[in-house]
């Protein structure tokens, strides 16, 4: 095999987590995955992977390698479609992803509809409450929320939303319905724990702005979970507008504190920087941009949620 394909071979190993999936994705056989990566550490003098009878994983050098070779990778496939005259073709999988939530409720319901409008595409989705590393896991377009750290990504900004407070009329009919954030400390309050979910964040009120401070009773590491729990009465909760807008329609739960309102909080679509994109990158990201931009108004302007 030549150096290329041994990157590539190396690339579907430890993607896959093992010798015979990897072989498997790219249609050669385990022994010959095999060789292909003993003879890549062979010409690199390291071992890349770390091979026990239970389990196989990345060197601290094989976790380096991985991550430039699939930019190179990245960059070969951009240059390629280029010189082919298809930049505006776009083909391969696309690896998109997102928070569990919100792609569930707003990225996911996308999806079909760009397969049709590109029929040489075909997508991963993978929601997942974290932050994901995008060119360490070889991830084309992630949809973020909130301050993006790494000024290496470029991104593009769809919209925004609010955190709010929510409890059921149930639950502030047998309680108080709070009028000022120290009034929280006498309430059971619902905490969510996903992508390191806030103890508290600043607001602006009537007089200026404070910081709310969050000490729950109960946690829980899902979002959905956490709103259920305010829906049947157990207490009050932060939740992100798009969430709970539906719900706050239906009268399922009202907002708290309203007139305490945090700073929006933008979503965008984010994407490594490349001299070349992707053209699948390219389309998806002006095919989803104005439709996720709707979606986001509809689970909370129109839901009867604040921005």
């Amino acid at each position: 095999m030549s150096r290329f394909e041994q990157m590539e071979v190396f690339v579907a190993v430890a993607e896959a987590g093992g010798f015979a999936k990897g072989a498997q994705a790219l249609r050669i056989s385990p022994p010959a995955a095999t060789r292909a990566v003993a003879a890549l550490e062979e010409r690199l003098g390291v071992r890349l992977l770390q091979r026990t009878t239970r389990r196989m994983g990345l060197t601290e050098a094989g976790a380096r390698f991985l991550m430039e070779a699939k930019r190179i990778l990245g960059d070969v496939e951009s240059a390629e479609l280029s010189a082919a005259g298809e930049a505006g073709a776009p083909a391969g999988r696309l690896k998109i992803t997102s928070s569990a939530t919100f792609g569930r409720l707003a990225v996911s319901p996308l999806i079909g509809g760009f397969l049709d409008a590109h029929a040489q595409v075909s997508v991963s989705l993978l929601l997942l409450d974290r932050v994901v590393d995008l060119v360490e896991e070889g991830i084309d377009v992630a949809v973020r929320l909130g301050d993006l750290p790494d000024s290496s990504l470029v991104s593009r900004n769809v919209g925004a939303v609010r955190r709010i407070l929510v409890a059921s009329p149930d639950y502030l009919a047998r309680t108080s319905l709070p009028e000022h954030p120290g009034d929280l400390k006498h309430h059971r309050l619902i905490g969510f724990t996903g992508l390191g979910g806030p103890r508290g964040w600043p607001v602006h009120g009537p007089d200026g702005a404070i910081q709310i401070a969050l000490s729950p009773r109960f946690e829980v590491n899902d979002a959905e979970a956490a709103i259920a729990a305010a829906v049947d009465g157990e207490g009050i909760a932060p939740a992100m507008s798009y969430v709970v807008g539906r719900r706050l329609t239906t009268g399922a739960l009202v907002q708290v504190l309203p007139e305490f309102q945090p700073p929006l909080q933008p979503i965008r679509l984010v994407y490594p920087h490349a001299r070349l994109l992707a053209p699948k990158v390219r389309a998806f990201v002006e095919w989803a941009a104005p439709r996720l931009r709707n979606r986001i108004e509809e689970l909370t302007c129109a839901a009867g949620a604040p921005a």
